[in-house]
């Protein structure tokens, strides 16, 4: 995985000192934008939820504007957001690269009825399901509910892949290096030092 840490992209190789800087950089930037937003308000349980967000289909950066518009109409308030970051395709390198990025939102919502809204935002953004690894106008992932691990038909939270994928988890120590993994038991940042993911993550 190699990472760029601005919009003139520094590139660096996958070795201990690019590793290093990336996560020097990542965390300057949660310092910078200060602690993350983990409480609850009123008398209804707000659960702190980091979804994903993708897309490598028309103006890319438009639908996740449109995409964190409709999840904070629909799902709660978004708390956090890493940049947009440019990355390559997973699966399926013979397509356009995906623009994405992470946000942190309070929820009310339990995770079958949050997975429900996030599959009709992605419908009524056009996405259509024709392959696996193919194209997507949008793609809504739910990485961590809290610390709750669910293992459903259709619904694996935390996200089963995360902490194999450099565009998961460069955004994702962006905005909370520290949070801990609940079944694999190690921080964001630990997590990506241990990633073998090659692909390029670049911040836009």
């Amino acid at each position: 995985m190699r990472y760029f840490y601005s919009s003139r992209r520094y590139g660096f190789s996958k070795n201990k000192w690019a590793k290093l800087f990336c996560y020097l950089c990542a965390r300057l930037a949660h310092l910078r934008d200060g602690e993350e937003h983990m409480q609850a308000f009123g008398q209804k349980k707000y659960i702190n939820t980091f979804l994903s967000i993708g897309s490598n289909m028309g103006d890319r950066a438009a639908n996740l504007r449109i995409a964190i518009g409709l999840i904070e109409k629909n799902i709660g308030k978004i708390a956090k957001q890493s940049h947009v970051y440019e990355t390559q395709p997973w699966g399926e390198p013979n397509q356009e690269s995906f623009y994405n990025q992470v946000v942190l939102i309070n929820t009310s919502l339990e995770p079958r009825e949050m997975l429900e809204k996030i599959s009709r935002i992605e419908r009524d953004m056009g996405r259509e399901r024709k392959e696996k690894w193919g194209p997507r106008i949008i793609d809504v992932d739910i990485l961590f509910y809290g610390k709750r691990i669910v293992r459903d038909k259709g619904l694996e939270i935390p996200h089963p892949e995360l902490h194999k994928r450099g565009f998961v988890l460069v955004p994702m120590m962006e905005i909370a290096p520290e949070f801990e993994h609940p079944i694999l038991h190690k921080p964001i940042d630990e997590l990506y030092m241990e990633c073998d993911d090659q692909s390029d993550v670049v911040m836009l």
